[in-house]
């Protein structure tokens, strides 16, 4: 009996990227009906079975998943990501007789005390991990224990960026925010600036490089006339208020405004009484309702991509083998969504 066929058989007959069989198997809404006929064509001709990627787990111990619940932010916008996530996670899941397990920790330190007791009960197979930062020990943990395991979220400061190791979904925010700076500096002016947070967090100084890049190809600006023009702060309305009345009072009149998150654009939409054009990232229902343009991750994405490294051919396995084919990163690319804007606060 020849091998099972595996997605990526499926993508070559179809002619497409391993990503959109993904999507067509897990979040079929996703793709274009002219595609996903194709691919299932494709299914169909090749006898592959959908359900037996998630094999590698169902025969384990649980067919569980188990993941960090997050606490509530303080003004609970940009937490409404994970959430979403959480939801798409679990549906898509469910379709492939999966199911998920949500636990809460105080720490980083205290959930892998989490993934000790989880592991050792076999309540859990495999663990989805979020909120990725510099230096996290949690990844580290988990490979030395040979756990499987998938981030939502690049390893930041830590070499193993491209490790076969260590399993990684993420959204392009450097893409993001260039597409929404070069938005504003076609539509506002050359002077945007950049709302942002302190140095040091990987995602946000990911967001960062993809304002300045802009900003260096189509402002005219010199860097320390873009310099002038950004300012950080705390993830919090009020905080990200104040940081734009500070870099006005510093820098001067200013075109537009991108910022990392969309609790910061509705902080900067505050501080200047809506009459900036302020692009957001996120697209969370508050950027939806007030009508500013903010940068869209799609989660449905981001849960096809967690599920199909954990239970495709590398089976969110750490030290995989050597002729494993299947790329063990996925990078997917968000979108501007651009709304007119708030109307002036206090106007009529």
């Amino acid at each position: 009996m020849g091998a099972q066929p595996t997605v990526s058989d499926v993508a070559d007959v179809a002619g497409v990227s391993r990503q959109t069989v993904s999507n067509v198997l897990n979040a079929p809404e996703l793709v274009r009906p002219e595609t996903r006929e194709r691919v299932q064509a494709a299914i169909h001709s090749l006898g592959y079975r959908p359900h037996a990627s998630a094999r590698r787990l169902r025969t384990q111990r649980s067919s569980t998943i188990g993941i960090r619940l997050d606490p509530i932010t303080q003004d609970g916008i940009s937490g409404s990501i994970l959430d979403r996530f959480l939801h798409a996670l679990t549906e898509q899941a469910d379709r492939q007789g999966l199911r998920v397990l949500l636990f809460t920790a105080a720490g980083p330190e205290d959930e892998i005390e989490q993934f000790r007791r989880l592991s050792d009960g076999a309540d859990v197979d495999a663990f989805v991990l979020t909120s990725t930062f510099h230096g996290d020990p949690r990844t580290e943990w988990l490979i030395e224990n040979g756990r499987s395991f998938v981030t939502f979220g690049r390893p930041w400061g830590i070499d193993d960026m491209t490790d076969p190791e260590h399993l990684w979904v993420d959204v392009d925010g450097r893409s993001g925010l260039r597409d929404a700076t070069r938005h504003l500096l076609s539509t506002a002016g050359s002077r945007i600036g950049f709302l942002g947070w302190p140095s040091g967090s990987g995602t946000g100084d990911d967001r960062r490089t993809g304002w300045l890049e802009a900003m260096r190809e189509g402002s005219g600006l010199s860097d320390d006339e873009l310099a002038a023009l950004e300012v950080a702060s705390e993830d919090t309305v009020t905080l990200g208020a104040d940081a734009v009345r500070r870099l006005q009072a510093a820098a001067g009149p200013l075109d537009g405004l991108v910022c990392t998150s969309d609790s910061l654009a509705l902080g900067a939409l505050t501080a200047t009484a809506g009459r900036l054009p302020v692009v957001g990232y996120d697209d969370t229902p508050v950027a939806a309702s007030l009508g500013f343009s903010s940068v869209a991750q799609s989660l449905d994405e981001v849960a096809a991509g967690v599920l199909e490294l954990l239970t495709g051919e590398q089976g969110g396995r750490v030290r995989p083998p050597g002729d494993v084919p299947d790329t063990r990163h996925r990078l997917i690319t968000p979108r501007l969504v651009v709304r007119e804007g708030p109307p002036l606060i206090g106007s009529r």
